[in-house]
Order: structure tokens, then sequence, then C-alpha cells
């Protein structure tokens, strides 16, 4: 999509400012935008050719950027159905309609209900219409972490934990049964910086003080639209079909057209195909992917990181990771483009494996010496997903990005336990004087725990290294150990350079390189339909008993949907360490709004 950097953007720190309404147009054109489920960073399915799906984040808030400067609208309806937004997402997306509330236009957001991401984004327009007795939930933040060990112990597993940094925690969800005093310590101020970037956002765009959105809260932890007029959280219960009504209604009649979505339409392939084996040759086609006009590249690091190619689901259905080799030759591919002329790395991962991330580190260090990098971080940039951001020039973040997370955690899971349990009798061979350590019977003795150790802190050293020399200033004294920041308290500590979300670095980064027209393009670069579905299905049919899948499912009966995703990324960072004993990676948790 051709962009200019003209684009007119939000000033100051995201979600931060109050905007007033402007005086009522005498007449309306209004764009609508719609907004479902949770946007994705890059839309990587092959079927996404043949048109439909749903746009990304990043198209959401150009479409929105774009809209401010066309004539064919002054007002914009946002329409959210069944929103699943990100704090950090409601973040860019707020920006942007801030950004087009500047040039004198109003945007008016219409929902059935309103959860708290709804409400958040909501801040951030003119006026907020809720279908009447439609339900509103803004009880705060409520987080929940799930300590492990005592269930292992139940089923005859150990787990044979190690971790450099007393702030890191990513060992304790397996091995403690309640947070360490650093860990609560760590995890207890994190909480407090989102719940104050969250109350901030609604106390500037509500025009509340801290009493009344206290008040609001008490009220709204779960009500419905006419409460929430009542303690100001939204502006007039008002039925969809009469939101026309409510665009005229006002100290003069207005004139009302409609001039449709401001997201524009995928072109779709399939009405050229006039031979009915195209589509065939189509899905054999690896899509093209070029760069033929100036461009900068935006490089994605969306899952847990891990060795060889990424995939779109991890071991544990739902989640996906990111492979060191398909960002490298992604490295590769944007390297043998002259057209392209700088890259944003969008991260949004809790780190990994140690090796891939180094891996990535190596390639993003040398994209550096050919090109301009930089890194927008979206949700999180925490462990292996820091050590990867501090290779870049400069770093983004949203307010609530979460970053940090310097440390090491490692070990194994000692089954001798389950395997009394199932009567399974394991008779170790060996060879070799180390060939002991990898053993599935036993957990470490305290000599292996200590050539374990020193390891780990051979990492935690280069890890450190790396971080120092790509964050100037930084104090580790401060920063390191593991310790969790949102990306406004790490403006403060030098672990990042600026507030604003991916839309902001691409557009700061075309007037670095003094681009006044380009495009943008995804990488990876997305897979061919073979591609697809070997990912999914390995080359090999499946049988329609999948045992994998049944796991999961009697996990998230018991469990829920909800608390199910912070087992699902503990027990992929389980499954890492039974390739490598040493990771960078996050702890899981569960905030819920």
């Amino acid at each position: 999509m051709k962009r200019s950097i003209q684009a007119i953007m939000a000033a100051g720190a995201v979600g931060m400012m109050a905007i007033g309404a402007p005086a009522l147009a005498q007449s309306f054109k209004i764009g609508t935008l719609e907004i479902k489920g949770k946007p994705a960073e890059i839309d990587d399915n092959p079927f996404a050719m043949f048109g439909g799906g749903e746009p990304t984040l990043r198209m959401l808030v150009e479409s929105i950027h774009t809209a401010a400067k066309s004539s064919s609208n002054n007002a914009l309806l946002v329409r959210l159905k069944d929103a699943q937004l990100s704090m950090t997402q409601t973040e860019e997306l707020g920006a942007a309609m801030d950004a087009y509330r500047q040039t004198g236009k109003q945007v008016w957001v219409f929902g059935e209900g309103f959860a708290t991401s709804d409400l958040l984004l909501a801040s951030h327009a003119d006026r907020v219409l809720a279908q009447p007795h439609g339900p509103v939930i803004f009880p705060g933040l409520y987080m929940e972490e799930m300590f492990l060990a005592d269930t292992l112990a139940w089923i005859g597993i150990k787990a044979d934990m190690v971790q450099v940094g007393d702030y890191k925690g990513a060992a304790e969800q397996m091995s403690r049964t309640s947070p360490s005093p650093a860990w609560d310590q760590n995890i207890s101020q994190l909480l407090d910086s989102m719940y104050d970037n969250m109350r901030t956002h609604v106390k500037s765009g509500r025009h509340m003080s801290d009493a009344e959105l206290d008040r609001a809260m008490e009220a709204s932890w779960f009500c419905d639209t006419e409460k929430a007029v009542e303690v100001g959280l939204i502006d007039a219960p008002t039925d969809l079909t009469a939101i026309e009504q409510a665009f005229q209604d006002g100290p003069a009649d207005h004139a009302i057209s409609w001039s449709g979505s401001i997201v524009p339409e995928k072109a779709n392939p399939m009405a050229a195909l006039a031979n009915p084996f195209g589509i065939f040759a189509m899905l054999a086609k690896k899509p093209e992917h070029h760069a033929t006009d100036d461009t900068i590249a935006v490089l994605h690091i969306n899952g847990v990181i891990v060795d060889g190619d990424s995939s779109s689901g991890g071991l544990f259905s739902g989640g996906g990771n990111v492979g060191a080799r398909t960002v490298r030759n992604a490295i590769e591919d944007i390297l043998n483009e002259d057209m392209i002329h700088g890259v944003i790395v969008r991260i949004d991962s809790p780190g990994g494996s140690a090796t891939a991330s180094e891996t990535i580190w190596l390639g993003i260090r040398r994209l550096a010496e050919k090109k301009p990098v930089w890194v927008s971080v979206g949700g999180m940039a925490a462990s292996g997903g820091y050590y990867i951001a501090v290779a870049a020039d400069k770093i983004y973040v949203n307010p609530s990005s979460i970053v940090g997370s310097i440390g090491v955690v490692g070990g194994k899971m000692a089954m001798d336990g389950l395997y009394d349990l199932l009567k399974v009798h394991v008779h170790p061979r060996t060879r070799g004087p180390m060939a002991n350590m990898f053993r599935s019977t036993k957990p470490w003795t305290d000599q292996e725990l200590a050539t374990v150790r020193t390891r780990m802190t051979e990492t935690y050293e280069l890890f450190t290294r790396r971080v120092s020399v790509g964050r100037e200033g930084i104090d580790l004294s401060q920063t390191a150990e593991g310790r969790l920041f949102t990306g406004n308290k790490a403006i403060g500590l030098h672990m990042a350079d600026e507030i604003g979300g991916l839309d902001k670095a691409i557009k700061d980064m075309a007037d670095s390189l003094s681009l006044t027209s380009y495009d943008v393009m995804d990488y990876p670069t997305p897979k061919s339909f073979e591609e697809y579905m070997q990912d999914m299905f390995g080359g090999m049919a499946k049988s329609p008993v999948d045992g994998k899948a049944a796991i999961e499912g009697m996990a998230k009966a018991v469990l829920g949907d909800k608390a199910w995703p912070q087992v699902q990324q503990a027990l992929e960072g389980a499954a890492l360490l039974q390739k490598q004993p040493v990771i960078l990676m996050t702890p899981s948790v569960l905030i819920e709004k």
C-alpha cells in the first residue's frame, strides 16, 4: 500500500492526551471501521490471496490515518464486534484515533457491550454509544499465576530448575508452590504500572478525576449500559438501527451520508481464473514478494523463539513459534532487496531458546550494517525478545508494552516418580563422562547442577554484554536479573527510546530516510499453499483421533479458556527444555481485564 509521510500523527505519549470534541458539523460524511476479534500482526495465510480475511493491526491503523486526510469523510464510526484487543493494541489504535480527531473530525464508537479493552479504546473517541441494556464490565486488572510443583510431584515429576537473576521467575512456575519475594515484587510493580496506564487512558479520555473513576469502577464491575451512562463511561444508550439518528440529533438538522468502510478491500484474483485448473496452479505457486519501489520492511517476531523454522502453532496448539532459521532467511531476503531502505523489527515475544535468540541477534546486526534497523515492541519483548531488540539502533514501545526479563532459566524434568507410578522400568546405559547429564530418571547432582549453572552464567553474561553494547547508558543493577517493566517506565531506564506504535516507527523511519512516498512490506514472506499444508500436517495424513488435541481439550475443560494460554506457554517452555537445558524466557502470567 502506498503511503505518505505527510500523514498526521498523534502528539505526545499514546493515550495521554485529552482532546476536546469539535463543534458538530452541519453535515456528516461518515466512514466506518469494524474491529472483530484480535487483529493479527501479519497475515501469513496463503488463502489471503483469494481476498477476505480480517485486516491486520497495521492495516487498521493505516486506514485511520488515510481517512484523516480524505475529504470523503468528516466522521468515523468505530464498530466493535466482539473485539478482543490487547492493551497495547488499544494504545496504537487510540493514537491513530487521536490523530484523526486532531484534524477537526469526529470519532464515535459503538458496541453491543463493552469490556475493559473496549472502554480503553473508546476513551479516544468523541462519543461512545452502547446497545441499550448491553453489558459493561470494568472491574480493573485481575491476575493469576499457577505454580505447578505439587501438580508435577503428584504425577511423579520433579522440575530440576536453575535461574540466573533473582527477579527472573521463569523457573518458579514449575519448581515452586508460591512466588519468591523477588518475583512477587517484580510482578507487583509491573501490575501497578499497567493499572496506572489503564486508568490514565480513561481519566484523560472521559475527563474524570481519580475519585470519579473509582466510583465508576465500583459501579461497573458488571453493569448495563444505562448504569455506565450514569457513571460517565458511556455517553448514550443507542440501538444499532438508531445510530444515524444519533448523528442527526443536535442544535440543527444534519445531513447524513455514509462513505463506507475506510479499510480498502483486498483484491480477489479468483475472478480472473477462467481455467478451472488455474486454481491448482495458483495454490502451488509461491506468492511473489519483491520490492518494486522505495520500501520499508517490517520483520515480524511473534511468539516463542525456537531453533529451526517458524510454525503457525506450537507443540500445544493455539500458540505460534518464531524460528531462528525462518527469521535469518527473511533477513537475507531483505538484504537482497535494493529497494528496501530500512527495516522495523516488530516484536511480540516472551523469549525462548538462548541459541535461537543469539542467532537472530547476529542476523539483525548483519542487517544493520547495510540498512537502518529499528524495533517496535507490541505486547512484549521480554527475555529472548528483548535480547533481539537490543540489536537494533532504536526501540519504540507502547506505554503498556512489557520489556526486560534480562535473565536465564534452565533445567530439566526428572521423570523417575512418573515412571514408578506407571510401572515403567528404565535401564540407563551411558558412554562418556557427561552423558548422564541428560538422563530422564534423576535430578542433577550437586556437581552437575554447578556445571549447568556455570553454563547458564556464561549465557547471562553474554546477554548482559549484548544489552550494555546495544543500550548505552543502561544501569544493569536496576534493569537486569529478570526485572520486568512497562514501556513508559522503560524509557527512563534507557531500555527503550520512544513511545509509539508500529505506525509511528514506520513514519519516523521514512522521515529519517527522506522518503515522501513508499511501500511497506511484511516479512517473513507468506507461505505457499504447499508449505502451509506441510506445516499443518507434516506431509502425512493425521489420525482422526489426535492425542495432543485430546490432552489440550481436557486441559481447557479443567482450567478454562482464559487460564489455558498461561499453562500452554509454560508447557512450550518445558518442551524447549527437552531439547536444550538453557532458555531465555519470561514467566507466563494471566492478566484478566
